[in-house]
């Protein structure tokens, strides 16, 4: 027993021994940094960091989608396409029209069954219907659409009130806002997305102006409410940004504010009050500025004002730097036209603009539009009397430029700005209004007969398919 203790006394020094030389002798010498008093480390408790962090108040979307997935509906369009005549048909002496299903979705706006949606959502609409989203399906009814704004209304009549949406102010709706995307991507029901407003007054169309989001996106969702954490209504969804045809990253909304007023005018007019400025420019930036030789970088430039307009009764002048609308900073076209388009002819905006380095605030009438494009043949205008009397026409709106690429072909056969079109696809015209009316239903074998007074008082009709 004593030998075995022995052996294990021995063992045990023997190893201390070993341990101690191989730490002196070969171990790398290691420094050890020590950290001082004065730095005082943070720690955060774990059930305290959403606190900290503020994650659970800017994440929390529940009363706003509570507010909003019952007012969205799915709207599902079916129109009529003309495919192509095949030999099976031609026998069987079928027709080409094919049926056609569309989707998207739109807003309740009042509990009377009003709703808004996207223009291209509808457009060419055989059979419009709605299903909400404890899943009753009505047919719908088209009130009135805008192609310019892409928004359209439509109304159902269902048996009791229904959920709707209430309208924000877009233009108090802040960049770096959180918002919702609620609407019906790929058939799928309520489903909603979030992000915030990546910017305003985008210009997509070259005059129209959108609220840019990066909440998802997709197909389906056009028509579609975008909320603030309210649950209030902050724009239409209508674009994606895309190469695939899903969402990879923004999206675009039609502001309230444009939406609100175009439905307004759909109800009380039957159509769009667009109120006109009467200014032809471009935005400022360092290029286009050191061309003009000026300092200002910001702001629009008017280049032109048009005859009679409401900027040429207000004095306003080529040269003239617009700075701000109604106390809003304008950098760029778009914001200038977004807001103009939430007005309506004879409303009046204070434009505060730069003159020779001097800043001046000029209120400015707004009219209604005096001028549309006729495919074809350019820009016209409502024709005065002295226009009329000069060609000797009893009726007849005047052309006031010709389309670039048609003009050679107008001009070869003595066509000029000034001349008078009397009628459209057989159909006298006495104003734009008439014009616009007749190229909004024109059929859809897209012909076009225009009777005209050319530049020697001759009277010719041309008809082009």
């Amino acid at each position: 027993m004593k030998k075995i203790l022995t052996l294990v006394l021995v063992s045990a020094l023997g190893g201390m021994l070993t341990l101690g030389a191989y730490k002196l002798f070969f171990e790398p010498e290691q420094s050890t940094i020590v950290a001082t008093n004065d730095v005082k480390p943070t720690f955060l408790p774990a059930n305290n960091v959403s606190r900290v962090y503020n994650i659970e108040e800017a994440a929390n979307f529940v009363k706003a989608a509570e507010n909003t997935v019952n007012a969205v509906v799915h709207v599902k369009n079916v129109s009529i396409s003309s495919g192509q005549m095949t030999l099976q048909d031609l026998f069987l002496g079928r027709s080409s029209h094919r049926k056609q299903l569309g989707t998207g979705s739109g807003v309740i706006i009042n509990a009377d069954g009003y709703i808004i949606t996207n223009n291209h959502v509808i457009k060419n609409a055989h059979e419009l219907s709605v299903t909400l989203n404890n899943n009753k399906t009505y047919v719908a009814e088209l009130i009135g659409a805008d192609s310019k704004t892409d928004i359209a209304l439509l109304k159902i009549d269902a048996e009791s009130d229904l959920p709707f949406v209430t309208f924000s102010d877009s233009d108090q709706a802040k960049i770096g806002e959180w918002v919702l995307a609620v609407g019906n991507p790929f058939n799928l029901t309520s489903t909603v997305t979030a992000g915030i407003i990546s910017a305003k007054s985008r210009d997509l169309t070259g005059g129209q102006s959108f609220i840019q989001t990066d909440a998802a996106v997709n197909p389906g969702n056009s028509g579609g409410a975008l909320v603030n954490t309210n649950g209030e209504l902050v724009g239409i969804n209508t674009a994606i940004s895309s190469q695939t045809g899903s969402y990879i990253g923004y999206s675009f909304a039609v502001p309230s504010n444009i939406a609100r007023k175009v439905v307004e005018d759909i109800m009380e007019y039957g159509n769009v009050q667009n109120g006109m400025l009467g200014i032809k420019g471009g935005s400022l930036n360092s290029r286009f500025s050191e061309e003009l030789n000026i300092s200002d970088t910001e702001g629009i430039y008017i280049d032109s004002v048009i005859e009679d307009s409401g900027a040429d009764k207000a004095g306003l002048e080529k040269g003239d730097i617009i700075k701000a609308i109604d106390n809003i900073k304008i950098s760029k076209f778009s914001d200038l036209t977004g807001h103009i388009s939430t007005k309506r002819p004879n409303d009046v905006v204070e434009l505060t603009i730069a003159r020779n380095g001097t800043l001046k605030t000029i209120p400015v009438t707004l009219f209604k539009n005096q001028t549309i494009t006729l495919p074809l043949v350019g820009e016209i205008r409502n024709a005065k009397p002295q226009d009329l009397k000069r060609y000797k026409a009893k009726n007849g709106v005047k052309i006031a430029a010709l389309d670039n690429k048609y003009a050679e072909y107008w001009e070869r056969n003595g066509v000029a700005p000034g001349n008078i079109i009397t009628a459209i696809n057989d159909i006298k015209v006495n104003s734009i209004d008439d014009v616009q009316n007749i190229l909004e239903n024109k059929s859809r074998s897209g012909y076009l007969r225009i009777e005209l007074i050319n530049s020697n008082g001759e009277k010719e009709r041309y008809n082009f398919r």
